[in-house]
């Protein structure tokens, strides 16, 4: 059994240090003995000693049961009552064995005698019980910190969920028209072609999870299925051009992480015009980090700070806090107007590949 699961195990943990604690006061007690020379016959008295305080803490553990469901100072006071009670029948028994084994069968004349040594056996019980409640208070806030960490990790997984989720539903829309115009226009072979593709991609997006990464080479697949649903809206009015370099195709990302963009630049920079536009994505890798740039020749936006300051932005921030909430401060996520015109979106993420 490892440390972790005796640690996570109370029943298993209680018996394990409750054994091995009392041998090791057994043990230290008779490496005492054996420096002061003492006969052998006081052996006996540590076996008495170790095994009788063995059982009266195990009924201190039940009674402890007890007292953790009263209020803080009544658990207190009840405990460190109980612990100075359970002191006087060990040091009872121990001096018992004290005088049967090592005085051979001599008596005290007062009774106060078979009691003697009783404060330093009721602190030696004190620390047996000091210790159980921190090792108790330990568990418990241990098991807070984990049901913490599940709910935030649960809180997060939610937060990338509703960010990956959320599809823009113009973009429904507008494929939905499109369809129903070459329905219309009894175009069925390319009204066919048009809802094969918004099913491959919607069946791609709902399937991939959020919580795993991809490599950029399937990203840019997925991708392709997006813009290949936008091409029959705009036909040659929409251009995609990549320069991305076979080393960074390796690289991982969130899935579906290029689509808000690209689907931003769409909606901006090409729709806006009578000739279309071309959206650039590049990649490489550069040191320890996977550079990623997503470009289009539209009119730009106003910048504030790096960030944009209308409603434009709604997929550009949501992509934004999706980094946020998977790399922290391991990542950048910079804004740029370019020249003459257009828009430059530049991705820093931590470098990884899929473990083989």
């Amino acid at each position: 059994m490892t440390i972790n699961k005796l640690l996570e195990n109370q029943k298993v943990l209680f018996w394990f240090l409750q054994t091995s604690g009392w041998l090791g006061y057994g043990f230290i007690t008779w490496i005492g003995v054996k420096a002061h020379e003492a006969p052998s016959a006081y052996n006996y008295v540590i076996v008495v000693t170790v095994v009788s305080g063995f059982y009266l803490t195990i009924l201190l553990r039940y009674m402890f049961h007890i007292f953790w469901k009263m209020k803080p100072l009544m658990t207190a006071i009840s405990s460190i009552s109980s612990c100075y009670l359970l002191s006087f029948p060990w040091i009872l028994s121990k001096n018992l064995a004290y005088y049967h084994f090592y005085k051979g069968g001599w008596q005290p004349d007062s009774y106060y005698s078979y009691f003697t040594g009783i404060t330093a056996y009721f602190y030696i019980i004190l620390l047996w019980g000091g210790l159980y409640f921190g090792i108790k208070y330990y568990q418990m806030l241990q098991k807070e910190r984990e049901a913490t960490l599940k709910a935030n990790s649960i809180a997060h997984e939610a937060q990338l969920k509703m960010l990956r989720y959320q599809l823009n539903p113009h973009f429904l829309f507008n494929t939905l028209n499109a369809i129903s115009t070459l329905v219309l226009e009894k175009d069925t072979r390319r009204a066919n072609d048009m809802v094969s593709r918004l099913s491959n991609f919607l069946r791609y997006s709902l399937d991939t999870d959020p919580m795993q990464k991809i490599d950029l080479q399937n990203e840019i697949n997925a991708l392709k299925l997006y813009l290949d649903i936008e091409k029959v809206r705009f036909e040659e009015r929409l251009s995609l051009a990549l320069d991305i370099e076979d080393q960074a195709m390796n690289g991982l990302i969130p899935s579906l992480l290029l689509q808000p963009l690209v689907e931003n630049a769409i909606k901006y920079a090409v729709a806006i015009s009578e000739t279309g536009g071309t959206i650039k994505i590049a990649a490489k890798k550069w040191e320890n980090n996977l550079i990623i740039e997503v470009s289009d020749d539209g009119p730009g936006v106003e910048l504030l700070d790096g960030s944009i300051t209308n409603s434009r932005g709604v997929g550009v921030s949501n992509t934004s806090s999706r980094l946020a909430e998977l790399y922290g401060d391991r990542h950048s996520f910079k804004l740029s107007n370019l020249e003459p015109h257009g828009l430059k979106i530049e991705i820093s993420i931590p470098f990884e590949t899929k473990k083989t």
